[in-house]
């Protein structure tokens, strides 16, 4: 769970993100490709769009106003990109870490000459 806080238009917003949330962002990001790749769809995705941006928007306290939805769901998505890519390098890092100690653990000690 992400808890973050963003101001928009001197509105203080509280942000609580869940998976779902997470998941409803990446579904929003999706669908947006899917319009922006076939203008023609646009009518069919416009009423899934909507209900993922409403879906997202329930995750500010207090509720948002129209005003400033626009704005929120750029920082939601914006929030999510940048805990994904801390995540991926914290990954990144990680596997690096283990790979450096598992070479370390197979390598063979030198013998001492006498």
């Amino acid at each position: 769970m992400i808890i973050q806080e963003i101001t928009l238009n001197g509105k203080k917003y509280r942000l609580t993100l869940t998976d779902q949330s997470l998941s409803d962002v990446r579904r929003l990001k999706a669908l947006y490709n899917a319009a922006y790749e076939d203008p023609e769809s646009f009518e069919e995705v416009s009423s899934a769009i909507s209900d993922t941006i409403n879906q997202i928007a329930s995750a500010a306290e207090p509720a948002v106003s129209d005003s400033d939805l626009d704005a929120l769901i750029q920082s939601v998505m914006k929030v999510v990109d940048e805990k994904s890519k801390e995540t991926e390098e914290a990954k990144a890092k990680h596997a690096e870490e283990r790979a450096k100690s598992e070479r370390h653990k197979t390598s063979k000690p030198k013998k001492s000459k006498k």
